[in-house]
């Protein structure tokens, strides 16, 4: 039971990975690392994929590639509207790093996303983005009237959800991956061989992939609710 309790305790923490000996020592946690080496696998797939681009014979990868664009975009479009271009960047680069970051468990990876600093990150930028179109397409003066619609009685509650909206994008991403984190790695702990394949597939996969859906359409909805009956 103490090594049980002493697994569970390591897999909560963030451990340092390596530190860099400068100003007195900067500490890189291991969700950095993590971040580094998607990264970098990122960087090399973009290139590898995109090195045979043409318009007048696309080959099967490049029509996969404008296919996934293509759902994006009109993702994009329908949760925001008509200032839909200036979100769909955003919203595709979220969506993948988030989406490998849950699923790096599989390749024996800790999944940056079950840091809460991580989280706490992709919350913060998302609200950033939410709050900065409503008063970059509404004004400064539409965008504090936003606050008091649809009723004015509503403005205490429409301004604590500037802090609630990022604080629950946050908090759902990191308590999901973490979840599924330890069990998966109890599991692995209880039972080593074999039986956890089943497991990872759920928890690393397809639980990955939802966490990544919900927080992507998320963002959009409220980034959407904000200017999408602009005047």
């Amino acid at each position: 039971m103490d090594a049980l309790r002493d697994e569970i305790l390591f897999q909560l923490s963030n451990p340092v990975a390596f530190t860099i000996p400068v100003l007195g020592g900067v500490s890189v946690s291991a969700s950095v690392v993590t971040t580094w080496i998607l990264m970098a696998a990122l960087m090399v797939l973009t290139l590898l994929l995109t090195r045979k681009l043409s318009v007048e014979s696309p080959g099967k990868v490049q029509l996969g590639l404008e296919t996934a664009v293509s759902f994006l975009n009109n993702f994009a479009e329908e949760n925001i509207g008509e200032h839909w271009r200036s979100f769909a960047p955003y919203l595709g680069t979220v969506a993948i790093y988030i989406a490998l970051s849950n699923m790096s468990g599989i390749f024996g990876l800790a999944p940056p996303t079950k840091d809460v600093n991580v989280t706490a990150a992709l919350a913060l930028m998302s609200a950033v983005l939410i709050y900065g179109a409503q008063f970059r397409f509404r004004g400064l003066w539409g965008g504090l009237k936003q606050f008091a619609e649809p009723l004015p009685l509503l403005l205490p509650i429409n301004l604590m959800e500037v802090a609630i909206r990022p604080l629950a994008l946050c908090m759902r991403l990191f308590g999901n991956i973490l979840g599924a984190h330890l069990i998966m790695e109890l599991v692995k702990f209880l039972i080593p061989v074999g039986f956890p394949v089943p497991f990872s597939l759920y928890f690393d996969l397809f639980d990955g992939i939802i966490q990544t859906i919900v927080f992507v359409f998320l963002t959009a909805l409220f980034a959407g609710e904000g200017i999408r009956d602009e005047f």
